[in-house]
């Protein structure tokens, strides 16, 4: 067991450090989105709502078709990809890199890497329950589907995508900031209550 802990351990190590390798040009501009995503100044989450407000209303003006938003979107990436290594230490300084710094970018590359492994972990249980439990696969696949497809057929797709988006970007923050703790542990004493209520009454 203990071994192969530290196997994980190692390969999780010699992973994170890839990955920093790859985004090493990208560190300021990653330390920077880092602080807004985690609200470090109070006016944070408002300028990233109306960033992204701004963004969709952009194009819902346009109204772009499909091969041209996907168009556009993969040609900014890639101007992104070259430009931003050129530009980022000479817009930040390299020589303000600080080991605080680093070790923040350490730690993001790290949550990361944990999170493909979830990703792939998810991926492996699904696979995993489509071999030994085919039916149930199957009714948890078609119902989800039919669930999301009935959901997109009710919300305009570019605004389901503007809420799913915002959500995303403001979950970081809302998880530093103890938000999301807050009003899970409100639901919860909530549901103990009323289950408490209903057994009271079954007796």
């Amino acid at each position: 067991m203990a071994e192969g802990d530290n196997k994980s351990a190692n390969m999780l190590a010699q992973e994170t450090a890839q990955l920093e390798e790859q985004l090493q040009g990208w560190g300021e501009v990653i330390l920077a989105g880092d602080r807004v995503l985690r609200w470090e100044k109070p006016w944070f989450p408002g300028a990233l709502m109306g960033a992204t407000t701004v963004l969709f209303l952009l194009i819902y003006y346009l109204d772009p078709s499909v091969l041209t938003g996907l168009s556009c979107t993969v040609m900014l990436l890639c101007l992104a990809d070259y430009l931003v290594p050129t530009l980022a230490p000479r817009v930040f300084g390299s020589n303000k890199w600080t080991t605080e710094q680093q070790q923040r970018f350490h730690e993001i590359c790290g949550n990361l890497v944990k999170t493909q492994r979830r990703m792939v972990g998810w991926w492996k249980r699904l696979c995993a329950l489509k071999e030994e439990k085919p039916k149930m696969y199957f009714a948890s696949v078609i119902s989800s589907l039919l669930t999301v497809a009935w959901i997109g057929q009710q919300v305009h797709n570019l605004f389901l995508t503007y809420l799913i988006v915002s959500f995303l970007l403001l979950l970081p923050g809302l998880n530093q900031h103890g938000i999301i703790t807050k009003y899970a542990g409100m639901a919860k004493r909530e549901i103990n209550k009323l289950l408490k209520q209903k057994e009271k009454k079954n007796e």
